[in-house]
């Protein structure tokens, strides 16, 4: 949210109020300081309770909210609501309180108020009871769940969200997101509910902020290790948070299912995964980062030979490496379950040196605008993913160039101030 709404606020001619949760030591002990500031932005940083935004933001919302838009859940066990949710709730709602009453304290008359994600699903609601005077919207940035969905949640919760989104403009990255909304908020409030239809509007990545991280010596060291380590081999790479969505270990997987069926890519292709650790406090997150571990090193043992390792696991949380990373691939695999966006997947044809193709899962909501021009990755078919790794690394130059070139076209028809134009044109709505 800051790399994407940061530069943007800058730009705009009537100044921003920033309202944000003080996240870790640092950032608490400048809002205590006096000294939580941002250029150009005025900074208002929340100081919650350490136990109660871990209920907020560890629990309602990257446990149950993130796995159910994600459809991730494996119901025959979880979730579970029990008195231990209930608190957990309670939590939520009294977080999106502190936020509401922030954004209600700052706002002149008559202000827009762009309220973004999941985590402040009750927040237009509640900023709307006491200033109705606002123009209030809501931005999901990822999935919604459909209607099956969204009858997981009890009654109660799933009442408070639909009606607190659905109170006004709600907007998502792609139309069928919007559609899954609509249909949820007719599910849950009944079709004769008074609601604001939903609206699509897809951020595109910020080009002249991508070209500087590629012009800077960070990244210019970061591709000559890559020179270094691939040398004249083709390149696959990903890079991705780790976290179960976002399907890593099926990617490994069908990359073995691809070196067993190709004897002649052996030791030919390198895959390099530039990832970085997600939500380490939360049980399931750990274990899928020890899959993908355990997943990389089956690959190498079985393949890998004394000159030649299959795949390279990065996790150096480090933005100048993955924009090199970018430049350099020969096929860029982004395989996400599910997606609200993706905004690899316009990043990497943009910043792309080698007319590299993009195989992309069909998940992504990206891929109803790059689709035509990328490789479909069936997400949970290891087969297909295998031969979408093949096809791209076959083909011939000149289709190569020419898809590039249609990628590039598609990848930057839409820029962020496009999208934040859209938020405010709909807010007052």
């Amino acid at each position: 949210m800051v790399s994407a709404l940061g530069p943007l606020l800058l730009r705009n001619e009537d100044p921003a109020v920033w309202v944000a949760a003080a996240i870790g030591a640092g950032d608490r002990a400048a809002l205590r300081a006096g000294k939580a500031r941002a250029p150009g932005i005025e900074v208002r940083l929340l100081d919650i309770d350490e136990h109660l935004h871990r209920l907020h933001y560890d629990i309602v919302s990257n446990s149950v909210l993130w796995f159910l838009h994600h459809g991730i859940f494996d119901l025959v066990r979880r979730p579970l609501f029990d008195p231990a949710f209930r608190e957990a709730w309670d939590a939520y709602a009294a977080v999106n309180e502190v936020f509401a009453a922030a954004v209600c304290e700052a706002a002149h008359d008559g202000d827009v108020v762009l309220v973004q994600d999941y985590q402040l699903a009750l927040v237009p609601s509640m900023v709307r009871r006491v200033r109705p005077d606002l123009q209030v919207l809501h931005f999901t940035h990822t999935p919604f769940c459909g209607p099956g969905g969204i009858r997981v949640l009890p009654d109660d919760v799933a009442a408070a969200i639909c009606g607190s989104m659905g109170g006004g403009p709600s907007g998502f990255h792609t139309p069928r997101w919007a559609a899954a909304y609509r249909a949820s908020v007719r599910e849950v409030l009944g079709g004769g509910a008074a609601s604001h239809s939903p609206f699509a509007s897809s951020l595109g990545p910020d080009r002249a902020a991508l070209e500087e991280v590629a012009a800077s010596p960070a990244a210019a060291e970061a591709r000559r290790s890559l020179d270094d380590l691939v040398g004249d081999r083709a390149l696959i790479v990903r890079t991705d948070r780790v976290e179960p969505s976002k399907n890593l270990v099926r990617g490994f997987l069908a990359y073995d299912l691809l070196l067993k069926e190709r004897a002649d890519l052996r030791g030919r292709v390198v895959f390099v995964a530039m990832v970085y650790a997600s939500r380490q406090r939360l049980a399931e997150y750990v274990e899928y980062a020890n899959e993908v571990e355990e997943a990389v090193s089956t690959v190498n043992e079985r393949w890998g030979t004394r000159d030649w390792q299959p795949i390279v696991l990065d996790d150096r949380d480090d933005f100048a490496r993955s924009v090199a990373g970018l430049q350099r691939y020969d096929a860029l695999l982004v395989n996400p379950l599910i997606d609200g966006l993706n905004l690899v997947a316009k990043e990497g044809p943009l910043l792309n040196e080698r007319d590299g193709v993009l195989c992309l899962s069909r998940g992504a909501g990206a891929f109803d605008e790059l689709g035509d021009a990328a490789r479909e990755v069936h997400p949970y078919d290891l087969e297909q993913t295998a031969r979408s790794l093949a096809a791209a690394l076959d083909e011939p130059a000149a289709e190569r160039a020419a898809r590039a070139r249609r990628l590039r076209e598609l990848a930057g028809a839409r820029t962020p101030v496009m999208w934040l134009d859209d938020l405010l044109g709909h807010a007052g709505s």
